[in-house]
Formats: structure tokens, sequence, C-alpha cells
């Protein structure tokens, strides 16, 4: 079982435990998830951060921590002998304790009898908000509350501990979301090696997909590989390659310690772009690099995000689509009729890093809110940049039937948008570029050895390459 040393774990359960200062931390792990009968599972994924506090990935494990005193308890039960003849030999709970420095460890049957014991005593347990309708049953069940006060009292303190703590990626960190941009960049190269051979989308997606499982990881989320790259998350993959269209591959991989890399790349089925497709790409090349001069420690992604827009804004108006006075365009919102989502987020052990603990407090805070108005509403990350933060810059451009017909007819932003203009694109799907970037102590950079082909130039060349396991 790949883990960071146990000394890892234990600072940084140390540093929450100085961060929170008092009470109890409770953490539970994942279990089993049933995909149509009790023993037919889905993959199992533990919970993130028990991942990062703990480092098992384990099924059916509990911890808890006493801030105050230092004491911390693993729980979970050993295999018996129906369970070996199925699995084979597992280590002991004790042995997973003392490869993550926990001291005690205890059958799951004595995580109830110290809470009871702890709460009598009137320490207040902290928890995180539950994703899974079996975590809140058994916190339910644990800590005696009803269902529904279980995610409304779940701890805002230990929330936001948590979030310093995990938002800052330490240098083996790094290391390990490097590990997955490799694997990103295989699966990347592959799409655009394998379209000139493939007849279909599945033809290609099942390759992509494949090769996260070469280095003991899967993907990091459902593979988006589509013709109809208007469509924001378009998972479906049963198009044949139709000659002219853009296909749209937004796609990462996840170690197997479950650290994310997430890329987006546009390229042309029939290997060359034309020149309307190259018109729009540029624009989103330039405002994808636009990002990564931007990004720094200070400053807000919010602010990056609403640069970017005007980058794009300012090459639709060249190309006659936009028109007006760019600020005041972004400022309404008209660009978001092309740019309907937000520039990136957050990324580490998840993909959408720590979106369960509530992206209010993972990529806003006091100082900065989020703009709700539509597109800009949908940014996920907003607040102000720090070194060891990791983004995601996935700038695009979309020309959405549906949701251009409903604006046309509401005359929504027509001092700024040519409507005119915009219909003869209805057809051109959609293009995305995205990278992984971090915040370095004095601006950012992408993660990755290799960037994935990302001009108009290197796009093309590299769809001229064969492709081989």
């Amino acid at each position: 079982m790949e883990m960071f040393s146990k000394e890892t774990y234990i600072a940084r359960r140390a540093a929450l435990a100085a961060a929170m200062g008092n009470g109890v931390g409770l953490f539970l792990g994942n279990a089993e998830s049933p995909m149509n009968y009790a023993d037919n599972t889905y993959n199992f994924r533990q919970d993130s951060t028990f991942l990062y506090f703990f480092g098992l990935r384990k099924p059916n494990l509990a911890a808890v921590v006493d801030f105050e005193s230092g004491d911390e308890w693993l729980f979970g039960d050993d295999a018996d002998i129906d369970d070996v003849v199925w699995t084979g030999p597992l280590p002991s709970v004790a042995d997973f304790a003392a490869t993550c420095g926990v001291a005690h460890a205890e059958p799951m049957s004595g995580l109830a009898k110290l809470l009871s014991k702890l709460v009598g005593k009137g320490r207040k347990i902290h928890y995180l908000p539950p994703y899974r309708t079996d975590t809140m049953l058994w916190l339910s069940t644990l800590l005696d509350k009803k269902i529904s006060e279980v995610g409304q009292q779940c701890s805002l303190e230990l929330i936001k501990a948590v979030i310093d703590l995990r938002a800052v990626k330490s240098d083996e960190e790094i290391a390990e979301i490097e590990r997955a941009c490799a694997i990103g960049y295989e699966m990347h190269t592959a799409a655009m090696r394998l379209v000139k051979t493939a007849a279909s989308e599945r033809d290609i997606h099942c390759i992509v997909d494949s090769i996260p499982l070469k280095y003991g990881g899967t993907t990091s989320f459902t593979t988006i590989l589509t013709q109809n790259g208007q469509t924001l998350h378009n998972h479906l993959h049963d198009k044949p390659i139709t000659p002219g269209r853009l296909m749209l591959v937004d796609a990462g991989a996840e170690t197997p310690m479950g650290y994310a890399s997430d890329f987006t790349r546009t390229f042309p089925v029939s290997g060359k772009f034309t020149q309307r497709q190259k018109d729009i790409y540029q624009i989103v090349l330039d405002t994808n690099d636009r990002a990564l001069e931007l990004a720094r420690p200070g400053v807000t992604y919010q602010s990056v995000h609403l640069e970017c827009c005007k980058t794009i804004a300012s090459g639709l108006k060249a190309l006659g689509l936009m028109r007006g006075d760019v600020d005041e365009a972004v400022a309404a919102g008209a660009h978001a009729l092309f740019l309907p989502h937000g520039l990136g987020h957050m990324m580490g052990l998840d993909v959408h890093d720590m979106e369960n603990l509530g992206q209010i407090y993972v990529g806003y805070n006091n100082e900065t809110r989020p703009i709700e108005q539509f597109g800009t509403s949908s940014l996920r990350m907003g607040r102000k940049l720090q070194p060891g933060f990791v983004v995601t810059d996935e700038p695009g451009i979309y020309f959405i039937p549906e949701l251009f017909e409903k604006w046309r007819a509401e005359h929504l932003h027509e001092q700024f948008i040519n409507y005119a203009e915009v219909a003869k694109y209805l057809d051109f799907g959609g293009i995305r570029i995205e990278d992984d970037l971090l915040i370095t102590a004095d601006g950012a950079r992408r993660l990755g050895e290799r960037r994935i082909p990302a001009t108009i130039s290197e796009v093309e060349e590299e769809m001229t390459k064969t492709f081989s396991l």
C-alpha cells in the first residue's frame, strides 16, 4: 500500500490539533459501496480527508483524535478466516495504526463506547460534513442525532482548519500530483494520436481511460471525450468520428495515493484546424497563457478570471462576434454566452479539492465573495492565491445553440453581442484548454514535466504520430 512516511501523517494531525486547540475529532473512513448487490461493489475510494491524515485505503476504518491530550485511536475489525479465504491474509488494525503513527488500535465496537465516554465528560465532538448516506446513518447512530441534524451540526471550525492545511500542498504532495500529470500527458497525447484511426469516440475513450490502470491508478473523474464540446459535461461517447469536427477531451488521472490531475485539450479530428477553428482556438490559448501570467500570491483568482474574460471578449470582438467596450461587456456578463463557467478550481487529493467541505469555504472567504452573475457565479475558486495552492486554468469558448436562442429571444446584451455573426457558428462546438497550476513564491508554473501539446502547430504535429501502448 503506497503512502507517505508515518511521520508525514503524525505531523499533519499535530498541525490540526494545534489549529483546533480543543475538542475531539471524529474521522470516518468510507465503506465499500454496492453496485447492484452487496458483494458486487464499485472500486473502493477512501475519503480524502481520512487519506490526508491517516493514509489508509482500507474500507471500514474510523479514527478519533483528542485535540487537547494528543491521544489517537484507530478503529476497525481484523479479518477473520472467512475473510481470508476470499481476500488472502490482511494486516491487522494494529498494523495499520502503526503505519500511520496512531498509538491505539481498537475493534470497531469500541468506537461508540469511546464517543459515549467523551460526550459524557462534556467533550465536543468535531466532525466534517458527510457526503454519503451510509456515513450520515453511521454518524446518526454514533452521536445519537437525527439524520436531519447530522449535516447541520458538523463542525465549521474543523472544516476551516482542514481546508487551511490541505489547501497548501507540500513538496511530496506536489511530486505526487506531478506523477498524476505525467499520466495525464499520456492520456491526452494518446487521444490525439488515436483519432485518425478511430471509427467512434468510444474507440478513443476506452484507451484513454485504460492508461491510468497501467500505473495502479484510475481516472480522477468521469472522462469527457466528445465532438459536441459545447455541452460542458458531455459524458456520451457514442458518436462516429466526423471529419471537420473538433474533439474535446477533458480527462485526468488519479495516482494510487489519490492525487489528481485534470487537463483539457481540443483538437481537429481531421488532423488540421480550419481557419475558423484556428481563430477561436488561439483566443482560448491566449487566455490560458494569460491566466498563468496573472496568477501569483496575493492576487485573487476571481480577478484572474475576470481579466481572462476580457481576453476572450477582446478576441471575439476582433472576429466581429462581440462589440462595444470590452470592460463594460464583461462587467455586464455578456461574455458568459461564450464562457458560462469559471476559470478553475482547487485540485489535490480531489480533482475538485475539498468540495465536499463546502465550496464557499474552499474557494472563498470573508474577503472574497462569489459574484452572483451567470457564468461567473460558477467560478469555484475565487479567493486570494497563496504559495502551495494548486488550481486549474481552464478557459473555453462554446457555441451553445440553446443558450444562444434564449439570449437572442430575450434581447440580452445586444449592445455587446453580434447575434447575426454568432449564428454562423452554431455548428462549431466548443473549445477548452486546461492546465494545472502551482502557485509559487513569486508567480505560478504549470505542473507536469512536459506540457501537453497546446499550440496549433504542436497539436497538429502530435496528431501525425503513431499511437502505441
